[in-house]
């Protein structure tokens, strides 16, 4: 796959893009967590049964699940801002329809439409990669990818206040006018990005993919209420593996997949995506205990008896934690890259859920068990994008972090269906009313932190990261050579891969310019990559040559504003008789 650029270049972003983008995440995540607080009474709202209510929050993690990576490839192949004003109008609408009707399947309607929204996160990741300049950039990636949590956790209080003191209705309303503000600033302030992959939507790649995530977290959701071991839990989950294992060989198989396995196989990404599940699971776990540990009542013996809208406040420093933590990612990842940053995240976050084990007893031990997982959930949450941005081209950025945005999505369903599970095991029975235990939340934190222990092994196995030349001046006198050899620095980069996949080492890359000329000459290292320098901005051709493979032309543009990723991919030789 490839990577080439629209023939007019963007418009210089303006220092309001990072906000503005990271708003817009932040209202996506909203939908998430916007029925948190009205959850026990959606029943009666609805006029239905308790198992059929909860479709309700299921329709929309099960439609996020399936926009993320859909939403991520069309942003690359047909613009990412185009396809992020998309999403969030579909969420708009969807607000819509679930203000207007108290009906249960017009709600689960409007709410699967908000779910398509999730896909603005890894579009926005994409966005800031395309625009923003090097030494911005680790911070606006971490912004953005923490506003998962940090819409989650603001959205408790001001739904809990909504719901108490309003109809319920009165949230989609919300919902609604957020979105169409959010809308409104990313088309006023941010410019499309030129950046383009080549290819055609790979459609069937995208249904193959959406039926397997729904077969796989449709029992994940409701295995609780249809039984773990029942016929329909378990027959779901093998459908899910056989569909799963067709995409699979079907997307190897295209020229211009959904998914590019062969990329999401390197140990970068594999690593960084089975890390992301487990920081998902550890997140959901304090989103689910610590507002129901808050609002039982101190007739228990061991609740907090907080109203709902304090409980709402006391949970809500972990989403601001997580946003102040953004500046500080970029200070450690710079220093110390975001590997470091990752390890460091997931030491902090079993730092505290081992200590919330014995911080159960008051509402300020709830505060700071929120304050510590906040900070290392954040820096989690921010390294993460940055390592798969590293590890994949620039054509594949919004398709690879709305996988790993969907990683995270699978493990927040799993910690929903397993703490649910552990909770409604351990509950005592009282008058009819299934009352959580403080054993059952002491076992969650139990599970958290091994979850995290989990999540550490796979971040020690992450590569050390190739760090890019650093120029540095001794002295004023020489800023203005440095930015000169900084701009000579700025040109194509990448990989030369077989036809298989695997990378191809001393293979011979030559710059063309539009006249025909030789610009420059590389041979590939190693493990495949190479840099190219360009004197100028302008269209190229990449002529790639190795020994046992056949010859690869590639046209490309360079803006001369930043390095252009571009994978050159060989085809075999060819040998005549």
């Amino acid at each position: 796959m490839t990577h080439t650029t629209t023939e007019q270049p963007a418009r210089r972003a303006s220092g309001a893009v990072v906000p503005v983008l990271a708003f817009a995440g932040i209202v996506v995540a909203v939908m998430q967590t916007l029925l948190v607080p009205v959850i026990k009474d959606l029943p009666q709202l609805l006029g239905t049964a308790p198992s059929n209510a909860t479709w309700v929050l299921t329709s929309t993690l099960l439609s996020g699940a399936v926009a993320t990576p859909i939403m991520g490839r069309l942003g690359d192949l047909y613009g990412k801002r185009r396809m992020l004003i998309l999403s969030l109008a579909v969420m708009v609408v969807g607000a819509l329809i679930s203000a207007l009707t108290s009906q249960l399947l017009t709600m689960i309607a409007g709410r699967t439409l908000q779910g398509f929204a999730m896909g603005a996160i890894p579009l926005g990741i994409g966005l800031m990669r395309d625009m923003l300049p090097r030494e911005k950039l680790g911070s606006a990636m971490a912004l953005m990818s923490s506003s998962i949590g940090v819409g989650g956790g603001l959205a408790l209080p001001l739904a809990a206040l909504v719901a108490q003191h309003a109809d319920w209705h009165a949230l989609f309303y919300g919902a609604a006018g957020l979105g169409a503000l959010s809308i409104l600033l990313t088309l006023l302030v941010v410019p499309e990005s030129p950046m383009r992959a080549e290819g055609s939507f790979d459609l069937l790649g995208a249904l193959g993919l959406s039926a397997g995530l729904v077969l796989f977290l449709l029992p994940i959701t409701k295995g609780s209420d249809w039984g773990w071991t029942s016929g329909t839990t378990l027959g779901l989950f093998g459908a899910s593996a056989v569909v799963l294992v067709l995409w699979g060989v079907l997307e190897l198989r295209m020229k211009a997949p959904l998914v590019d396995l062969r990329t999401t196989a390197r140990p970068a990404v594999l690593f960084t995506n089975l890390a992301s599940i487990m920081v998902g699971v550890s997140f959901y776990v304090v989103s689910l205990v610590l507002p129901q540990l808050l609002q039982l009542p101190k007739a228990t013996g061991y609740g907090l008896g907080q109203s709902m809208v304090v409980a709402g406040l006391l949970v809500a420093p972990l989403g601001l934690t997580m946003m102040f933590t953004a500046p500080v990612y970029a200070r450690l990842s710079a220093k110390y890259g975001p590997k470091v940053t990752l390890i460091l995240g997931l030491l902090i976050i079993a730092i505290g859920y081992g200590a919330g084990l014995g911080l159960m007893s008051a509402p300020w031990q709830s505060l700071v068990i929120a304050v510590l997982l906040g900070a290392g959930i954040g820096l989690a949450y921010s390294s993460l994008p940055a390592l798969i941005v590293g590890a994949v081209p620039a054509s594949e950025t919004g398709a690879a972090n709305g996988l790993n945005t969907l990683m995270r999505s699978i493990g927040t369903s799993v910690s929903s269906a397993v703490i649910g599970m552990v909770l409604a095991n351990t509950a005592n029975n009282v008058g009819g009313v299934e009352i959580p235990t403080m054993h059952g939340f002491r076992v969650s934190f139990l599970i958290a932190t091994g979850a995290v222990a989990l999540g550490l092994l796979m971040a020690l196995f992450l590569p050390k990261p190739n760090r890019a030349p650093q120029l540095l001046a001794s002295s004023e006198e020489d800023d203005a050579v440095v930015e000169l050899a900084e701009e000579v620095l700025r040109g194509f980069r990448g990989r030369v891969l077989g036809a298989d996949g695997s990378p191809v080492a001393r293979a011979k890359v030559t710059l063309i310019d539009r006249r025909g000329r030789q610009a420059g000459a590389a041979v590939s290292d190693e493990d495949g990559s190479y840099v190219l320098a360009v004197p100028a901005e302008g269209a190229y051709v990449l002529a790639a040559r190795a020994a046992g493979h056949g010859p690869l032309a590639s046209s490309a543009t360079h803006t001369g504003e930043a390095a252009v990723d571009l994978d050159l991919s060989l085809p075999g030789e060819t040998v005549t008789a």
